[in-house]
């Protein structure tokens, strides 16, 4: 900043008792070109000049896009990087403050390692962890849906359930489908441990035939992923919330009885 500026700033006349003091401008103040840059910068991003500013115990964690595992995707794709949730996970479960884990799903899928890696990270958090599916939660954005201690999804977001693919270079021999349908048995376990729905039902949903147009599988909305034990409840942000500080509760109250 100038110096002239801010010996004006300084020299300014005191204000009158019916004279309300004015908040120096940007420009006036220490790092005053920086100020302005973070004002910008937020009205670009977030469409307003105030970011709301909250301290909370909920650690919320975003699944967008599609999971990018050892491969890295294009620039015009959105991408989860499971290199990036990994550590906000580990942070998390560290942090004393942190009493819950809320985490958004609006995935079309992934790298199947790393989407069963995010949620076998999930799974083994010891603080309370609420999934919420808007949107989509499609493909291996499945087991990190179901990964929670409670699981809701929006009545008009989807799941779509199908075989494991593979992409690059396959090599036809049979230790090649071999390797496939392991790595779908991991999948197919990983959910009916953690869901309300049995390897059997799931096998039947994922090779089902005649619903998607170019696939194998089913594409369950809402209230039907439900009905099969997929997810536990239809709701959205408020119930999700709302369950999870009852369930920070009960830890709480658990924790006390145990010291």
């Amino acid at each position: 900043m100038p110096a002239g500026k801010y010996t004006d700033f300084l020299n300014r006349p005191p204000f009158s008792n019916n004279q309300e003091p004015q908040p120096p401008t940007p420009d006036e103040m220490p790092g005053g070109e920086d100020a302005k840059k973070r004002i910008l910068d937020t009205i670009t991003q977030l469409g307003q000049t105030n970011v709301p500013q909250l301290e909370s115990n909920i650690y919320c964690l975003s699944i967008i896009g599609q999971v990018e595992g050892h491969i890295q995707l294009p620039p015009q794709n959105k991408t989860t990087k499971y290199e990036h949730i990994i550590p906000q996970l580990v942070a998390a479960e560290q942090n004393s403050k942190i009493e819950g884990v809320l985490v958004l799903l609006n995935t079309v899928g992934g790298d199947v390692e790393a989407g069963l890696a995010i949620a076998e990270m999930v799974a083994s958090l010891t603080k309370p962890v609420v999934t919420l599916v808007l949107g989509g939660g499609h493909s291996i954005g499945v087991p990190i849906a179901v990964a929670g201690n409670y699981s809701f999804i929006a009545e008009t977001a989807t799941m779509t359930i199908h075989p494991i693919r593979l992409t690059g270079l396959v090599i036809g021999v049979p230790q090649t489908f071999e390797y496939l349908d392991k790595m779908q048995d991991r999948v197919v376990q990983f959910i009916a441990k953690h869901s309300r729905i049995t390897q059997e039902q799931f096998k039947d949903l994922m090779l089902r035939t005649g619903e998607l147009t170019r696939d194998i599988g089913t594409n369950v909305i809402g209230a039907d992923a439900v009905k099969y034990g997929l997810i536990d409840e239809v709701g959205g942000l408020g119930k999700a919330l709302k369950k999870l500080n009852e369930l920070i509760e009960k830890a709480r109250t658990e924790e006390k009885i145990t010291q």
